[in-house]
């Protein structure tokens, strides 16, 4: 019995772990599935995720190579603009230049047909002088030598005052003919070239928005305002003139640097000596971009091409320089435009006269390294670099008569410069020196031999001189003009022009009783 019950035990002890097994696995079977559906489920997450970034990827590269295809576009039109534009101004240079040869073609055939009248014209005065002497010859006794010293002394005689007459006649005439012929072509040029007055100022003032801004920008015991005028090299004036502050410096470039600097800090309203020295060093770099723009900006104006690097550089720094209230850039791209229109008239090289009147003023932003005067350093300045042409370089240099004359361009910058100059509003005079500028005139015209009394008139445009008519006769009277119409234009600084008047009169009084 004790067996039986052994067995049954050990039957259901088995019995149990059969069943406890088959739950078991049936468990396990179950949590596998799980699993595997939850190994499943995450790989499709991750695979949808993975389509979505793959999507999102796709769709960017296609934005970026959209905008950078319309990038390309919009720069291959502008290329082809430009490349347009440079092909019309070639075919333009190139009419321009058959249009010039034509017309020196029939210059050359006009000379040549009086060239051809003027050996016909010589040889019939030699046929008739031939002729002459013959006669003379045979109606009077005398030789050949005789005959011309009587007659040249009959003639003297006869012909002195007529001949008088006509030489001052011819005088007259052909210093009308050319004054006619110059006021022509500078009259064309100006007309063509519309201008500006200039007013511009030579201080500049930055406005604030309060009363309050002051005491900031000094700062604590002034620290602010000495790091800002020991960093920029200028002088702030900071007084009563309300919402206003004035910077002062001899250096315009160091003026316009302040300017932005301290336009920066007001806006920014945070001003201790850090935020002041970094301000100024964007206003700097604000500045020296703004310098090559303009340079850039001039050589586009007037459709002139590359230029040095150096010198682009001084073209843009004559935007901040003032010359009697004139700006020198706009006064430089005036006398440029100008020496290009009277180029044309006289059928020089455009280009060349262009590129002289741009440059002429080029040395007065030349610091004092360089030595001379402001034409002779702009011209060394100038030669130094090799690339523009020797013409260009004297009209630097002579444009103020202080190099010798080697082509016309010289003529044509002097012009220039002094028609851009007495345009009215371009520069302003002072009352001590118009009142000088007089005293000269008249001075001038008294030191002369003959003169009675002279006069300055019409603001120092014209002035009338009289003299004595015992002692001058009316060829000297000419002369004297002429003799102090030279010593106004060596001696004298002047705008526009000046007309000299040589008055010559007899006056006979009698008294009836």
């Amino acid at each position: 019995m004790d067996i039986a019950v052994l067995l049954f035990i050990v039957s259901g002890f088995l019995l149990g772990v059969a069943i406890t097994s088959i739950f078991g696995w049936l468990a396990f079977q179950r949590f596998k599935q799980y699993l595997e559906k939850a190994a499943e489920q995450r790989c499709e997450n991750y695979r949808l995720a993975l389509e979505s970034q793959i999507e999102d990827r796709n769709s960017k590269l296609d934005f970026d190579y959209q905008r950078k295809l319309l990038e390309w576009e919009k720069e291959s039109a502008a290329i082809k603009l430009s490349l347009k534009a440079k092909e019309d101004e070639a075919v333009s240079a190139l009419l321009n230049a058959e249009k010039d040869r034509d017309q020196l073609d029939k210059r050359r055939l006009d000379l040549e047909n009086r060239l051809q009248e003027l050996d016909k014209f010589e040889d019939k005065r030699r046929e008739l002088v031939e002729n002459y002497r013959n006669r003379l010859q045979q109606v009077a006794d005398l030789d050949r030598k005789q005959a011309r010293e009587y007659l040249y002394e009959e003639v003297r005689k006869d012909c002195e005052k007529e001949l008088c007459e006509y030489r001052n006649e011819l005088i007259l005439k052909s210093e009308k003919e050319l004054e006619l012929e110059a006021r022509r072509i500078l009259i064309d040029a100006m007309q063509r070239l519309a201008s500006v007055p200039q007013n511009d100022i030579t201080a500049t003032i930055v406005e604030i928005p309060s009363e309050d801004m002051k005491g900031r920008i000094i700062g604590r015991e002034g620290r602010n305002i000495k790091s800002f005028e020991s960093l920029t090299g200028t002088t702030l004036l900071i007084d009563e003139t309300p919402d206003s502050v004035l910077i002062s410096s001899f250096d315009p470039v160091r003026r316009e640097i302040a300017k932005f600097a301290l336009q920066s800090l007001i806006k920014d309203g945070r001003i201790h000596p850090s935020s002041i020295e970094e301000s100024i060093g964007r206003a700097e770099e604000e500045v020296k971009k703004s310098v090559v723009e303009s340079g850039e900006d001039a050589l586009r104006r007037l459709k002139l091409g590359t230029m040095h690097p150096e010198v682009l550089n001084l073209i843009g720094k004559l935007r901040f320089r003032l010359s009697n209230n004139q700006n020198s850039l706009d006064h430089s791209i005036e006398v440029a435009n100008l020496c290009a229109l009277m180029a044309a008239e006289l059928g020089l090289d455009p280009e060349i006269a262009k590129r002289s009147g741009l440059l002429h003023d080029i040395g007065k932003v030349l610091d004092q390294d360089h030595e001379g005067s402001h034409a002779l350093a702009g011209a060394y300045f100038l030669k130094r670099f090799g690339e523009e042409d020797p013409r260009v370089i004297n009209a630097v240099a002579a444009h103020h008569g202080e190099a010798p004359v080697e082509s016309a361009y010289v003529t044509l910058v002097m012009m220039a410069d002094s028609l851009s100059a007495m345009r009215p509003g371009a520069r302003t005079d002072s009352i001590d020196g118009y009142v000088q500028r007089i005293r000269n005139l008249e001075s001038i015209a008294k030191s002369m031999d003959g003169i009675t009394d002279a006069y300055a008139i019409q603001a120092g445009r014209e002035i009338r001189v009289i003299v004595t008519p015992e002692t001058v006769s009316d060829g000297n009277a000419q002369l004297i003009a002429r003799q102090i119409r030279r010593r106004i234009e060596d001696e004298l600084q002047y705008p526009g022009t000046i007309k000299v008047t040589v008055i010559r009169e007899q006056r006979f009084q009698e008294v009836a009783k």
